[in-house]
């Protein structure tokens, strides 16, 4: 099938883009839609904006466009943006979250397209650790909950955070009631690699963000079986 991914940058999103690539459909374009408020029922907030970058280091093409991230209007502008494009289905990273699989399910009923969610009710930890044990390199770029303090910003997720995390009880292990949001820099379908030159910590003392202010992009050692860079380079790129 030819299809359309949500793509946050996230872990999710990625993962669910991995499956589908793995079963070897066609990814017509990346979608990513770019919330002006933290505070979107829908869509991933910290460094969205980097997309683009996770997209050519995947050689994949993407659109991004902005959303006022007001609640169910923000829904309307992601179906205006789906109805544009000549695809079978639409893929999401939806694992537990029955508010965003809903409304997905109904933009691509209305649309008269496929709704894919290959990570929908996965068991938690298993996914998780699957993902880590893949090569996914995978960032904590904004924490809001109890138990998560400032030190979880900027750290990447190994299986001891995900241990602790499930120790922690009260936050859910893959993050979805909005507990963090992550950001990959690498894995199994990156044809290059990201490295975060500059960012900066954000605490207000109950929760923070790690922004992401300039990254380089970097070849992949052959050891860890990856392709060589193709095409142009992007050696450095910023946040302005």
């Amino acid at each position: 099938m030819k299809l359309a991914v949500l793509y946050s940058g996230g872990k999710d999103s990625t993962m669910a883009l991995y499956r589908v690539m793995k079963k070897g459909h066609d990814i017509a374009t990346l979608v990513t839609m770019l919330p002006d408020t933290p505070e979107s029922y829908m869509f991933h907030y910290p460094n969205v904006k980097w997309t683009k970058v996770q997209a050519f280091c995947m050689h994949l093409p993407i659109i991004q466009r902005r959303t006022k991230g007001i609640k169910e209007q923000e829904v309307e502008d992601l179906k205006r943006v789906l109805s544009e494009l000549d695809v079978d289905g639409v893929v999401s990273g939806a694992l537990a979250s029955r508010y965003q699989k809903s409304r997905i399910d109904r933009i691509c009923k209305e649309l008269g397209i496929k709704s894919i969610a290959p990570l929908w009710q996965k068991a938690e930890k298993r996914l998780f650790k699957e993902i880590v044990d893949l090569g996914f390199e995978i960032i904590v770029t904004g924490v809001a909950a109890e138990g998560l303090d400032e030190s979880w910003l900027g750290r990447v997720i190994d299986w001891e955070a995900i241990d602790e995390l499930a120790d922690m009880g009260q936050v859910h292990i893959m993050f979805e009631g909005g507990e963090a949001e992550t950001f990959v820099t690498d894995g199994p379908i990156f044809r290059q690699r990201i490295k975060i030159t500059k960012a900066k910590r954000k605490w207000d003392g109950t929760r923070g963000e790690y922004e992401i202010e300039e990254v380089k992009v970097l070849p992949k050692e052959l050891s860890m079986g990856s392709c060589q860079p193709q095409g142009r380079r992007l050696e450095k790129a910023s946040g302005q």
